[in-house]
């Protein structure tokens, strides 16, 4: 029986076209929750994420408001039956604004709008084409730190996700980003996979939209969280309403630290973590991070069950 429990709230490039359609057909509250988030945006955000086409889902102003509310609709039918075990939240990248919402601090009306602005400034922030991501694979940490910092010259590339050992995402200028992969390549890296993405998130190319920002998080009603939220750019929790705001702005262009996340769930005696949200992608980081710490998905009514199998245990 699982005693104290952390969320773990994915982040953007976890969407799928009929994401969580299984899990909507038996718990109203799925559909419901995409409703009232579109409501607020003025776009019909279950239609789009079942019926797609992928290329507008994977668009960064639709993707960012779906996931958000894919995550707090797990959240919404699991509480119930787990909110007396969660101890801690995080979400990784956009899956914070979730845990934020989760954890009563923000409502989801306004993280809807709050993500849809963070979208479209991120967007325009960078130039189609100039911008890149990319994958290292088989290096560690400081290795990739020293690549970028080589391969920089006169641009932008920097470690930015810090998703596993051995996994590690780069972002910057895409000339920048395309020197940095195969100069990891030639330091050891098992692969460096560029990523199918438009915008070099958390990196410092991003600055500009986290300016651009700040009148919405200024303006945005927020409380303190009933539980603790992890925030991506301190490994910790906010002291208040202010602090959550300087730590959302510099969430745009300072590293997704999810490894130490995952190690401070262990730290603060997490026995069981539950990704809400469509996919297994942070699940399966969890296994590379700390195999001790069991982690399981929640995205359709089979993962709903063994969940449930694993709290009444």
């Amino acid at each position: 029986m699982a005693r104290s429990i952390a969320l773990a709230f994915p982040g953007q490039g976890s969407q799928s076209v009929g994401m969580l359609a299984d899990l909507a057909a038996s718990h109203p509250i799925v559909t419901q929750t995409f409703q009232e988030a579109g409501e607020a945006l003025g776009v019909d955000l279950w239609k789009m994420s079942q019926e797609g086409p992928a290329e507008l889902l994977n668009q960064t102003r639709n993707t960012q408001p779906a996931m958000l509310c894919a995550g707090v609709a797990v959240w919404r039918v699991i509480q119930t039956a787990v909110a007396d075990k969660v101890d801690i939240a995080a979400g990784h990248s956009l899956g914070e604004y979730s845990a934020l919402v989760a954890a009563e601090a923000m409502s989801l009306d306004a993280a809807a709008t709050l993500v849809a602005r963070r979208a479209e400034l991120m967007q325009a922030a960078v130039p189609e084409g100039v911008g890149a991501m990319a994958a290292v694979l088989g290096l560690d940490d400081e290795a990739v730190k020293r690549v970028c910092v080589e391969a920089a010259a006169d641009q932008v590339v920097e470690a930015v996700n810090f998703n596993a050992p051995g996994q590690v995402v780069i972002a910057g200028h895409a000339e920048a980003v395309k020197r940095a992969a195969e100069l990891a390549k030639q330091t050891g890296a098992k692969r460096a996979l560029l990523l199918d993405v438009s915008v070099p998130s958390h990196c410092a190319l991003m600055r500009p939209a986290a300016e651009q920002l700040q009148p919405a998080v200024g303006d945005v009603a927020l409380a303190r969280p009933v539980v603790s939220v992890l925030h991506n750019v301190s490994v910790a929790e906010a002291d208040g309403p202010d602090e959550i705001r300087t730590l959302l702005l510099e969430q745009l262009y300072r590293p997704v630290r999810w490894v130490e996340t995952v190690a401070r769930f262990a730290q603060r005696g997490v026995d069981l973590v539950i990704e809400a949200g469509p996919g297994r992608v942070l699940t399966g980081l969890g296994k590379r991070i700390d195999k001790s710490l069991p982690t399981m998905p929640v995205f359709d009514p089979a993962t709903l069950d063994s969940l449930m199998e694993k709290i009444d245990a």
